[in-house]
């Protein structure tokens, strides 16, 4: 009975009428109280899309009437990071990707320094005693700039280290009351927005709410999708005889965020005529790690905005955890064998992510089966093969590899991206290497 519950539960919860509901009741309370519409800022000395954050918001800060508070923190809980080592190399190879669209600083991976734990506590102290300055940002800037472009670390203020090291955890402890884990977070009126990359969210609901500066206030933060497969594809493998790249996608059946990511890589290959390349792996949950409830819960949420950014349905969702993923794992081979493997992996996708289907049961399976040309009498013979274990662990191993643990990661040639929102730099990646080779040919 639970189990049929649940995706009418999680569409009540994502539905659009319950977040209006949530932002007219904070707004109401706001005026009642004659409270001033306030973002918490949760900052994370250390971790590149702070810095990052910290550029970004001396350009957005000033756009709109609200008031802001600045919380710097300094431990995370290492159980909401099940690869914080991996996490920690990625996160700078993201940053400074992500500082070239921007045109933000940030070291190359060569230049990036890699200093001791002393210095990150020092920086740490150092930001959490000016964080009710009215300049804060522009000392932040300087002081992290600091920390990460050159090597002579800040000199120590011993006497006010014991005073700083209070406040940096009383702020960890009001992020995770607060309800959140990471870096870079931007709180306002019950709703999260991570770093660079959902500043756009924050961007088009302080826009709604009639607290912008200007009249006419336009998206700033958006340089990562904003032109996805919009730009004529002038020059396509298929027109110039340019040997095809694939695209290549590390992809989970259970993933929310995967489901995007095949939605975004199907998109992207269909575009430019290069082949797409699905590498399933296994669910982090069912390769034995532990994914806790208000992580579920913000990237349940997370993905409820970005699918609706992009016009993707989201949120009627039958939890493919376990059985399901199994079985459609089990089909993997069969759907391949009959040239139909990613319409069958997006039957599946849609189907559990926004239609409720239940694919742990015969009826739900057979409607994602048969609905994409595939037999159900063959796939059901299929149920119980196991060998997909073997390739599953393969492409495991081979995403770990590159440097990305977690789904969808996504490679073209010697670029790659983890996130449903890095296609727009893969595409970036794409058309530059097209336009290298279509000049090469005609030169």
């Amino acid at each position: 009975m639970k189990k049929s519950l649940m995706p009418y539960v999680a569409k009540c919860v994502s539905s659009d009428q319950l977040l209006s509901a949530k932002r007219k009741a904070f707004a109401l309370k706001r005026v009642l109280f004659r409270q001033t519409p306030t973002l918490d800022i949760f900052l994370k000395p250390d971790d590149p899309y702070s810095y990052l954050l910290v550029q970004a918001l001396k350009q957005f800060i000033p756009r709109f009437s609200i008031n802001v508070r600045y919380h710097v923190f300094q431990n995370v809980n290492p159980e909401m990071f099940p690869k914080m080592e991996m996490w920690r190399q990625y996160s700078r190879y993201d940053a400074a990707q992500l500082a070239t669209l921007y045109g933000f600083h940030f070291p190359k991976n060569s230049q990036q320094p890699n200093k001791g734990e002393h210095v990150v506590k020092q920086l740490a102290c150092e930001l959490v005693n000016i964080e009710t300055d009215a300049d804060f940002l522009t000392k932040a800037d300087h002081l992290m700039h600091t920390f990460w472009f050159q090597s002579q670390p800040p000199t120590p203020n011993m006497a006010a280290s014991q005073k700083a090291t209070l406040h940096l955890t009383q702020n960890e402890t009001l992020l995770a009351k607060k309800g959140h884990y990471l870096g870079a977070m931007i709180n306002f009126e019950g709703e999260w927005y991570w770093g660079v990359d959902r500043l756009d969210h924050l961007e088009n609901r302080l826009i709604d709410t009639g607290l912008a500066r200007q009249p006419r206030e336009q998206i700033h933060f958006n340089k990562t999708y904003a032109q996805f497969c919009q730009r004529p594809p002038n020059q396509t493998p298929a027109k110039q005889g340019i040997s095809q790249q694939p695209l290549v996608l590390y992809w989970s059946a259970r993933s929310p965020y995967s489901y995007i990511g095949l939605e975004q890589a199907t998109k992207l290959a269909k575009y430019y005529h290069i082949p797409l390349v699905i590498k399933p792996v296994l669910p982090m949950m069912m390769r034995g790690m532990h994914v806790p409830e208000t992580k579920k819960m913000y990237i349940f949420l997370d993905t409820k905005r970005e699918a609706r950014k992009l016009g993707i349905p989201y949120g009627f969702v039958a939890d493919p955890l376990g059985a399901a993923v199994e079985r459609c794992y089990a089909l993997v081979e069969y759907a391949q064998s009959e040239n139909k493997l990613h319409q069958f992996l997006l039957s599946f996708a849609r189907g559990v992510n926004a239609e409720g289907i239940r694919a742990e049961t015969d009826s739900g399976l057979k409607k994602i089966v048969t609905r994409c040309g595939l037999d159900w009498s063959v796939a059901k013979s299929k149920l119980s093969d196991r060998h997909w274990q073997n390739w599953a662990q393969d492409n495991l191993d081979e995403m770990l590899l590159m440097g990305c643990w977690g789904v969808p990661s996504i490679r073209y040639g010697n670029t790659h991206f983890w996130g449903q929102d890095r296609f727009g730099m893969i595409e970036n990646a794409i058309r530059k290497e097209l336009e290298t080779k279509c000049i090469l040919r005609t030169g």
